[in-house]
């Protein structure tokens, strides 16, 4: 499946809630909503696969110290382990595969909505304190702050197994801030997009594993 197939469903979507709402920017967080909305089950199917193999991470470090030094047997013995744990190793990877075409054709669909039967008065209207949406925000650059900060709290949120590893540690802050350096060069409405679906990814993280949280306070 090409890309476009992908672009021009998603492009239909967008005008048809711009006909309903008439605002070119409240549109996209409507869009953008919606669309999230739909993934819902996806991005819970893969934090559920994450949050089984962060749960087994200390019996794995146990069994690379035992067979450090018999790689054949270690990996075996962790395949084992998630045999017996019941759980997939890949089964983090698939929900997001399946997301990837899916942004890159909400990208492409805002990055170049005239293409999708958007005028250009259309996309040249301003919104809130943004001149125009079809262009990049000028300074003080608040949609590209936002998008770098709501970026922060979506790695922040996510959490990892090993919260000591340097490098897990300078990707949370590097990829923030080259956020934020590519919006100042992005439509606006591109980025608007980029915040809205980061914001709503930080509250689905919270909402999806507070369970998983209580739990555990309660086990203290």
């Amino acid at each position: 499946m090409s890309l476009n197939a992908i672009a021009q469903p998603l492009g239909a979507l967008l005008k048809l809630i711009h006909q309903l709402i008439g605002n070119y920017g409240l549109s996209i967080i409507v869009f953008t909503i919606l669309v999230k909305l739909a993934l819902v089950p996806l991005t819970i199917k893969q934090t559920r696969s994450m949050k089984k193999i962060q749960d087994v991470q200390p019996k794995i470090k146990e069994i690379q110290e035992k067979y450090k030094n018999d790689p054949e047997k270690m990996n075996a013995k962790v395949m084992e382990l998630y045999k017996e744990e019941n759980i997939n190793p890949f089964g983090g990877c698939l929900p997001l595969l399946i997301q990837f075409p899916i942004i890159i054709g909400l990208f492409n669909v805002l990055r170049n909505p005239m293409n999708y039967g958007f005028t250009q008065e259309i996309i040249e209207s301003g919104f809130l304190w943004v001149p125009s949406l079809s262009r990049p925000e000028p300074f003080p650059y608040i949609l590209p702050l936002l998008a770098g900060f709501a970026t922060y709290l979506t790695s922040a949120t996510m959490g990892t197994a090993n919260n000591q590893d340097p490098t897990q540690n300078m990707m949370k802050y590097f990829f923030p801030i080259m956020i934020f350096w590519m919006g100042r060069g992005f439509p606006a409405g591109l980025t608007l997009y980029w915040v809205v679906s980061n914001l709503f990814q930080v509250i689905q993280q919270v909402i999806i594993t507070k369970p998983h949280i209580k739990l555990k306070e309660g086990s203290d």
